[in-house]
């Protein structure tokens, strides 16, 4: 038969175009490897390259090796030099895992240098989840061209205890603030064709003993605190895996407890991804993997043993372990790959833009650090004055963190050599000067003392306009500091500058809050934490005003330690810095003290005046609230305000929503707030979502949230304890089965300007 000309140019057409497509899906997997076809879901090509694995290659997936040479470990050939490894399995297409530290920047190879982020707090204390994400954003981009794809961050522990050495890791003591700076940090480094890890799960809020202690809560607690701030950052960011911690739950390790790992996280919170250890936290390969552990991190240089080779081999050759869940192990870790296109945008060597980068972190310093102390006014300096600048490495850098998350500059580390030399150390420095920075700016005579020689630092004061003193204390994982004091002799450097000149600025560099004996002989204090790597420009700008002081406490910041749920941290200390454990570490910490009420909440519920509540920060101008009205519409829980910029200057203001249930003992809860940037003279008619999660509480009797029935007071606050504007809402009676909670604000904060 013969076509008409048009006709067989058509079917010729469509065969090309039929060839086409097929060789096109060939080149993405075809039938060979249809997994690789990237307009399939995350489920189905997890499903697909699960039916295609031998027992060898699932095993090799469910445990990675250290990717690094440390404790004497031969790092394998591909591997990094990082946190850990998994080889590719090349027969499907699946890349090499390389796993990176952590939260704050890439901090392995420590040789290559990355952009340091400044301390979780810092983000946290910016109440800004936007300014979270791009964070996140930019550590994620600078691990994927380092040919990282998993990035071992997102820390969602709690702030129980200020003294805990990894609190710069996390966001504070509020879950809902921690929930959401987390989950957007999460989500930043995952738009980056990352997996991220939320950790430590869970209760993981001391470093003292670590790896043996238990932390004991009620569960219905658990749920309403620490649990929650996962349980939002998890909604928040979706991170493709969960890291269990070190410690005990009620006596039961985390990385094989059932009720953390299965009942909670993978039954009520529905949650897709994959459970790995953190490094030395797996005691059991049956036991581990029944719990929901779905992947052992490093077993061979960190835990007693593989457990998730041999041992695990065993379980299920005896039918310990149905094959069901070995799979179940595998198609988790898959997913995560492929949701978070790992597989489709393969990480890979690539120059790295760290002038914009750095930009990045020098925003989140200036959006986070908090005046604490302004006293007559004495900040913003003037570039007419003269001043001394003295102590804390000015000079040469700015202090970061130790532990795991340290990241070390590209240039290097600014001041080398300071103990610990071994771990958790080194001590690392940004080369980001505030001196430099401070000369740029002033036109005054500019001096500098190290603070060494009390005496000669108290003379050089007493000639300058203004003295800035600045003040560290170094804090990392695996210790806690047995007090509040500030290391060294530095509270009697600060008291001989102020006597000498009562000009005197602190600015503190540090993990949290710390005793300041002599707070009310100086003029001002800037709280600027570990300020990352532009962290000397930052301040600078801060102190001469080119920006307002935006940051407000994402944690109170106590008297004395008696004032804490538990004045003394048993064995607390690090003989290397010269600070020797006190005591033998216990064996357990009772979070029933304080149960669902951390921090702010505890202070409220004893009738305790911190020194600075939750929320507190200063401000260049003053801001004022007004017209509070709150109501319910569509079933959400709303306030209303004007908020109007009473001063001189441009400025930041974050104001605060807060909710007491109805009921004997009830502590307020933060449910919502607003950042908002004003000029002079400018309102802002403002409209806070509270979120319904924290109007809620555990039922633990019936496993189930419940919002009792009555009147709803809510307070408008400038933080935790100051408030301007309040009203109250009724409430019906209303429950939520624990696998499905109340979902929270999509919309928190709405604006119109005046």
């Amino acid at each position: 038969m013969t076509l008409p000309k048009n006709h067989a140019a058509y079917v010729i057409g469509m065969a090309l175009l039929a060839c086409s497509a097929a060789c096109a899906a060939g080149s993405a997997g075809g039938t060979a490897r249809p997994w690789l076809d990237p307009r399939l879901s995350a489920d189905q090509r997890a499903t697909l390259v699960l039916k295609a694995m031998t027992q060898r290659e699932k095993f090799q997936l469910i445990s990675t090796q250290f990717g690094d040479t440390e404790n004497g470990h031969i790092m394998s050939p591909g591997a990094l030099g990082s946190a850990g490894y998994d080889p590719a399995i090349k027969r499907l297409g699946l890349p090499a895992l390389q796993e990176s530290d952590a939260g704050l920047g890439v901090a392995k190879p420590l040789r290559l240098g990355a952009t340091a982020l400044p301390s979780g707090l810092a983000t946290a204390a910016s109440f800004d989840p936007a300014l979270a994400y791009d964070g996140g954003a930019m550590i994620g981009s600078e691990a994927h061209r380092r040919g990282f794809n998993v990035m071992l961050a997102g820390g969602a522990d709690l702030v129980r205890d200020p003294r805990n050495g990894r609190n710069f890791e996390y966001a504070g003591e509020d879950p809902l603030l921690t929930g959401l700076i987390v989950g957007k940090a999460i989500a930043g480094i995952q738009s980056q064709h990352l997996v991220s890890t939320i950790k430590h799960y869970a209760l993981n809020d001391l470093e003292t003993a670590r790896t043996t202690l238990s932390a004991d809560i009620d569960p219905g607690a658990a749920r309403e605190s620490d649990l929650l701030a996962f349980e939002i950052a998890i909604d928040t960011g979706h991170p493709g895996a969960v890291m269990c911690s070190y410690n005990r739950v009620n006596s039961v390790y985390t990385c094989e407890d059932d009720w953390l790992l299965n009942k909670v996280l993978k039954h009520d919170w529905h949650y897709p991804g994959y459970v790995m250890s953190d490094w030395g936290a797996v005691h059991s390969a049956a036991k581990a993997a029944l719990a929901g552990l779905d992947q052992e991190s490093a077993g061979e240089t960190f835990d007693k043993a593989v457990y998730f080779d041999q041992p695990l081999r065993a379980a299920v050759a005896t039918g310990q372990v149905p094959q069901s869940r070995i799979d179940d192990m595998v198609r988790r870790i898959l997913r995560s790959l492929f949701a978070n296109g790992v597989i489709d945008h393969p990480a890979q060597q690539a120059p790295i833009d760290f002038a914009a980068d750095k930009k990045v972190a020098q925003r989140t310093e200036e959006a986070g650090a908090v005046l604490l102390r302004n006293a007559a006014a004495l900040l913003p300096l003037s570039s007419s004055q003269s001043v001394a600048v003295i102590g804390g490495h000015a000079d040469k850098g700015v202090l970061t963190g130790g532990g795991s998350s340290a990241v070390q500059s590209p240039e290097g580390n600014a001041v080398p050599g300071l103990p610990p030399a071994a771990w958790p150390g080194p001590r690392i420095y940004q080369p980001s000067a505030p001196l430099a920075a401070i000369v740029q700016r002033a036109h005054g005579k500019v001096s500098y003392a190290d603070g060494e020689n009390v005496a000669a630092a108290a003379q050089l004061a007493a000639h300058a306009d203004v003295a800035v003193v600045f003040v560290e204390q170094w804090a990392a994982e695996s210790f806690d500091s047995p007090d509040l004091t500030l290391p060294g002799d530095q509270d009697a450097l600060v008291a001989a500058v102020a006597k000498a000149n009562p000009h005197t600025i602190v600015v503190l560099e540090n993990n949290g809050p710390v005793a300041m004996p002599w707070l009310h002989q100086v003029g001002a204090v800037l709280e600027a934490w570990y300020p990352g790597a532009a962290g000397g420009k930052a301040i600078a700008r801060l102190l001469y005003g080119e920006i307002d002081p935006a940051g407000r406490l994402p944690l109170s910041w106590p008297r004395i330690e008696a004032q804490l749920p538990r004045p003394q941290i048993p064995g607390a200390g690090l003989a290397s810095i010269g600070l020797p454990p006190q005591g033998q570490p216990a064996e357990h910490v009772d979070y029933d003290i304080e149960g669902a009420d951390v921090g702010y909440r505890w202070y409220q519920r004893k009738g305790i005046q911190p020194l600075f509540p939750f929320g507190y920060g200063l401000s260049y101008t003053r801001f004022s609230y007004s017209d509070f009205q709150s109501r319910i519409e569509h079933g959400r829980v709303l306030a209303s305000f004007t908020v109007t910029n009473r001063g001189s200057r441009k400025g930041v203001d974050v104001p605060q929503l807060y909710a007491t249930l109805p009921g004997s003992g009830k502590t307020r809860r933060l449910v919502g707030w607003c950042r908002v940037s004003l000029k002079p003279g400018q309102s802002a008619h403002l409209q806070v979502v509270a979120d319904p999660r924290l109007l809620a509480d555990f039922d633990g009797t019936n496993q189930r949230w419940q919002r009792p029935a009555g009147s709803y007071l809510l307070q408008l606050g400038h933080s935790a304890t100051l408030f301007q504007g309040q009203g109250a809402v009724m409430l019906p009676q209303a429950t939520w089965p624990a696998d499905a909670p109340p979902t929270g604000a999509s919309q928190a904060c709405l604006a119109s300007r005046n």
